[in-house]
Protein backbone atom coordinates (compact mmCIF):
# COMPACT_ATOMS: atom_id res chain seq x y z
CA UNK A 1 0.00 0.00 0.00
CA UNK A 2 1.11 3.86 -0.12
CA UNK A 3 0.20 5.74 2.38
CA UNK A 4 -2.22 8.67 1.65
CA UNK A 5 -0.48 11.61 3.59
CA UNK A 6 3.26 11.08 1.94
CA UNK A 7 2.90 8.49 -0.89
CA UNK A 8 5.77 6.18 1.34
CA UNK A 9 5.76 2.43 0.78
CA UNK A 10 3.58 0.78 3.59
CA UNK A 11 3.57 -2.44 4.90
CA UNK A 12 2.43 -2.57 8.55
CA UNK A 13 -0.46 -0.71 9.83
CA UNK A 14 1.34 2.62 9.66
CA UNK A 15 3.40 4.30 7.89
CA UNK A 16 7.42 4.19 8.96
CA UNK A 17 7.72 7.54 7.65
CA UNK A 18 4.97 10.05 8.84
CA UNK A 19 3.33 7.60 11.57
CA UNK A 20 -0.43 7.47 9.61
CA UNK A 21 -2.58 4.73 9.88
CA UNK A 22 -2.13 2.99 6.62
CA UNK A 23 -6.12 2.90 6.70
CA UNK A 24 -8.82 4.35 8.35
CA UNK A 25 -11.35 3.65 10.00
CA UNK A 26 -15.17 4.51 8.52
CA UNK A 27 -16.81 7.42 11.19
CA UNK A 28 -19.27 5.40 12.62
CA UNK A 29 -21.15 5.59 16.49
CA UNK A 30 -18.16 3.96 17.66
CA UNK A 31 -15.95 6.20 16.50
CA UNK A 32 -17.91 9.27 17.98
CA UNK A 33 -17.56 7.53 21.01
CA UNK A 34 -13.97 6.66 21.31
CA UNK A 35 -12.99 10.80 20.55
CA UNK A 36 -14.95 11.45 22.91
CA UNK A 37 -14.09 9.19 25.38
CA UNK A 38 -10.25 10.23 24.11
CA UNK A 39 -11.26 13.72 25.60
CA UNK A 40 -12.76 13.64 28.82
CA UNK A 41 -9.83 10.79 29.28
CA UNK A 42 -8.67 10.86 33.34
CA UNK A 43 -5.34 9.37 32.41
CA UNK A 44 -4.61 12.14 29.22
CA UNK A 45 -7.42 13.93 27.88
CA UNK A 46 -9.99 16.78 29.11
CA UNK A 47 -10.42 15.89 33.10
CA UNK A 48 -6.55 15.12 33.29
CA UNK A 49 -5.39 18.61 32.10
CA UNK A 50 -7.84 20.19 34.15
CA UNK A 51 -6.11 18.00 37.68
CA UNK A 52 -2.63 18.64 36.48
CA UNK A 53 -3.28 22.69 35.59
CA UNK A 54 -4.75 22.85 39.07
CA UNK A 55 -1.92 21.00 40.86
CA UNK A 56 1.06 22.06 39.05
CA UNK A 57 0.34 24.41 36.06
CA UNK A 58 3.63 25.32 35.79
CA UNK A 59 5.84 22.08 35.62
CA UNK A 60 2.69 20.36 33.70
CA UNK A 61 2.88 23.21 30.97
CA UNK A 62 6.56 23.05 30.95
CA UNK A 63 6.82 19.72 30.74
CA UNK A 64 4.52 20.18 27.46
CA UNK A 65 6.71 22.24 25.84
CA UNK A 66 9.41 20.63 26.35
CA UNK A 67 9.14 16.58 26.81
CA UNK A 68 5.71 15.44 25.79
CA UNK A 69 3.01 17.20 24.17
CA UNK A 70 0.43 14.15 24.02
CA UNK A 71 -0.49 13.73 27.91
CA UNK A 72 -2.42 17.70 27.85
CA UNK A 73 -5.17 18.56 25.77
CA UNK A 74 -3.64 20.97 22.92
CA UNK A 75 -3.84 24.59 24.33
CA UNK A 76 -6.30 25.66 21.47
CA UNK A 77 -8.21 22.93 21.61
CA UNK A 78 -8.28 23.00 25.97
CA UNK A 79 -9.79 27.18 26.05
CA UNK A 80 -11.75 26.47 23.14
CA UNK A 81 -13.66 23.77 24.96
CA UNK A 82 -13.50 25.98 28.60
CA UNK A 83 -14.66 28.56 26.41
CA UNK A 84 -17.63 26.65 25.31
CA UNK A 85 -18.30 25.55 28.90
CA UNK A 86 -17.96 29.01 30.25
CA UNK A 87 -20.46 30.10 27.08
CA UNK A 88 -22.72 26.84 27.91
CA UNK A 89 -23.42 28.19 31.75
CA UNK A 90 -23.90 31.77 31.48
CA UNK A 91 -25.98 31.26 28.81
CA UNK A 92 -28.50 28.15 30.23
CA UNK A 93 -28.83 30.36 33.59
CA UNK A 94 -28.57 33.73 31.94
CA UNK A 95 -25.95 34.72 33.78
CA UNK A 96 -23.76 38.18 32.74
CA UNK A 97 -20.18 38.05 33.94
CA UNK A 98 -20.23 42.01 34.16
CA UNK A 99 -15.99 42.37 34.33
CA UNK A 100 -16.45 45.11 31.53
CA UNK A 101 -19.74 47.17 31.57
CA UNK A 102 -20.18 50.55 28.85
CA UNK A 103 -23.82 51.51 29.74
CA UNK A 104 -24.29 52.85 26.43
CA UNK A 105 -24.84 49.99 23.35
CA UNK A 106 -25.36 53.32 20.94
CA UNK A 107 -21.82 53.82 20.31
CA UNK A 108 -19.20 51.52 18.35
CA UNK A 109 -17.12 51.39 21.82
CA UNK A 110 -20.04 50.46 23.54
CA UNK A 111 -20.93 47.93 21.10
CA UNK A 112 -17.52 46.60 20.98
CA UNK A 113 -17.57 46.27 25.50
CA UNK A 114 -20.94 44.67 25.43
CA UNK A 115 -19.67 41.95 23.05
CA UNK A 116 -16.96 40.84 25.15
CA UNK A 117 -19.10 41.17 28.08
CA UNK A 118 -21.38 38.53 26.62
CA UNK A 119 -18.62 36.64 24.84
CA UNK A 120 -16.01 36.32 27.80
CA UNK A 121 -14.53 33.17 26.81
CA UNK A 122 -13.68 33.83 23.34
CA UNK A 123 -12.39 37.61 24.83
CA UNK A 124 -9.77 35.92 26.53
CA UNK A 125 -7.89 34.82 23.51
CA UNK A 126 -7.60 37.87 22.59
CA UNK A 127 -6.41 39.56 25.59
CA UNK A 128 -3.92 36.12 25.74
CA UNK A 129 -2.26 37.65 23.07
CA UNK A 130 -1.03 40.68 24.77
CA UNK A 131 -0.60 39.20 28.09
CA UNK A 132 1.87 36.43 26.27
CA UNK A 133 3.38 39.85 24.60
CA UNK A 134 3.96 41.56 27.85
CA UNK A 135 5.41 38.21 29.48
CA UNK A 136 7.72 37.76 26.45
CA UNK A 137 9.60 41.07 27.45
CA UNK A 138 9.35 40.69 30.95
CA UNK A 139 10.67 37.18 30.85
CA UNK A 140 13.13 37.37 28.01
CA UNK A 141 16.08 35.74 29.74
CA UNK A 142 14.50 32.95 29.27
CA UNK A 143 14.38 30.72 26.31
CA UNK A 144 10.84 30.57 25.55
CA UNK A 145 9.59 32.31 22.45
CA UNK A 146 6.25 34.31 21.92
CA UNK A 147 4.31 31.65 20.57
CA UNK A 148 5.66 28.90 23.51
CA UNK A 149 4.56 31.85 26.00
CA UNK A 150 0.84 31.87 24.26
CA UNK A 151 1.15 28.32 24.94
CA UNK A 152 1.47 29.16 28.55
CA UNK A 153 -1.73 31.50 28.97
CA UNK A 154 -3.86 29.22 26.75
CA UNK A 155 -3.85 27.30 29.00
CA UNK A 156 -3.74 29.80 32.16
CA UNK A 157 -6.71 31.84 30.54
CA UNK A 158 -8.89 28.45 29.93
CA UNK A 159 -8.10 27.50 33.63
CA UNK A 160 -9.07 31.01 34.30
CA UNK A 161 -12.65 30.49 32.59
CA UNK A 162 -13.22 27.15 34.19
CA UNK A 163 -12.83 29.06 37.60
CA UNK A 164 -15.01 32.22 36.78
CA UNK A 165 -17.67 29.10 35.66
CA UNK A 166 -17.43 27.52 38.66
CA UNK A 167 -17.97 30.92 40.65
CA UNK A 168 -20.83 32.10 38.60
CA UNK A 169 -22.88 28.84 38.82
CA UNK A 170 -22.30 28.61 42.65
CA UNK A 171 -23.26 32.46 42.85
CA UNK A 172 -26.58 31.59 40.72
CA UNK A 173 -27.70 28.72 43.19
CA UNK A 174 -26.77 30.67 46.22
CA UNK A 175 -27.96 33.62 44.90
CA UNK A 176 -24.44 34.90 47.26
CA UNK A 177 -22.28 37.23 45.47
CA UNK A 178 -18.81 35.73 45.10
CA UNK A 179 -17.33 37.65 41.75
CA UNK A 180 -14.85 39.55 44.33
CA UNK A 181 -13.59 36.36 45.77
CA UNK A 182 -13.32 35.00 42.38
CA UNK A 183 -11.59 37.45 40.65
CA UNK A 184 -9.13 37.47 43.43
CA UNK A 185 -8.71 33.35 43.11
CA UNK A 186 -8.17 33.41 39.73
CA UNK A 187 -5.32 36.62 39.55
CA UNK A 188 -3.33 34.30 42.20
CA UNK A 189 -3.76 31.37 39.83
CA UNK A 190 -2.70 33.56 37.06
CA UNK A 191 0.40 34.80 38.81
CA UNK A 192 1.39 31.48 40.68
CA UNK A 193 0.73 29.68 36.97
CA UNK A 194 3.15 31.91 35.52
CA UNK A 195 5.75 32.21 37.97
CA UNK A 196 5.88 28.70 38.40
CA UNK A 197 6.42 28.36 34.57
CA UNK A 198 9.53 30.37 34.89
CA UNK A 199 11.58 29.95 37.80
CA UNK A 200 8.44 29.63 41.29
CA UNK A 201 11.85 30.71 43.63
CA UNK A 202 12.59 34.34 41.93
CA UNK A 203 10.30 36.59 44.39
CA UNK A 204 10.58 39.17 41.13
CA UNK A 205 8.46 36.84 39.35
CA UNK A 206 5.51 36.98 40.55
CA UNK A 207 5.54 40.61 40.31
CA UNK A 208 6.25 39.83 36.44
CA UNK A 209 3.59 37.48 35.92
CA UNK A 210 1.22 40.07 37.81
CA UNK A 211 2.71 43.06 35.45
CA UNK A 212 2.47 40.88 32.59
CA UNK A 213 -1.05 39.96 32.95
CA UNK A 214 -2.74 43.30 33.96
CA UNK A 215 -1.05 45.44 31.68
CA UNK A 216 -2.02 42.69 28.94
CA UNK A 217 -5.83 42.89 29.66
CA UNK A 218 -5.13 46.85 29.93
CA UNK A 219 -3.55 47.37 26.87
CA UNK A 220 -6.27 45.38 25.22
CA UNK A 221 -8.98 47.04 26.35
CA UNK A 222 -7.23 50.65 25.49
CA UNK A 223 -6.70 49.67 22.30
CA UNK A 224 -10.23 48.64 21.48
CA UNK A 225 -11.46 51.79 23.25
CA UNK A 226 -9.44 53.32 20.88
CA UNK A 227 -11.30 51.37 17.80
CA UNK A 228 -14.16 52.33 19.22
CA UNK A 229 -13.52 56.28 19.14
CA UNK A 230 -12.09 55.71 15.37
CA UNK A 231 -15.01 53.83 14.33
CA UNK A 232 -17.22 56.45 15.77
CA UNK A 233 -14.96 59.34 13.93
CA UNK A 234 -15.59 57.84 10.94
CA UNK A 235 -19.38 57.80 11.36
CA UNK A 236 -19.27 61.11 11.76
CA UNK A 237 -17.74 62.17 8.97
Amino acid sequence: MTCKNCNSEVNLNYCPQCGSPAKLHRIDGHYILHEIEHLLHFERGFLYTIKELFLRPGQSIKHFIDDDRNRLVKPIVFVIVCALINTFVTKIFDIEVGFIHIDTKLTAMGAIFNWLENHYGYANLFYGIFMAGYAKFLFKKYKYNFFEILVLMCYVLGMQMLIITLFLAIAFATKIELMPFALILMMIYNVWSISQFFDKTKVMNYLKALISHLAGFITANVLLGLVGIIIEEIKRH
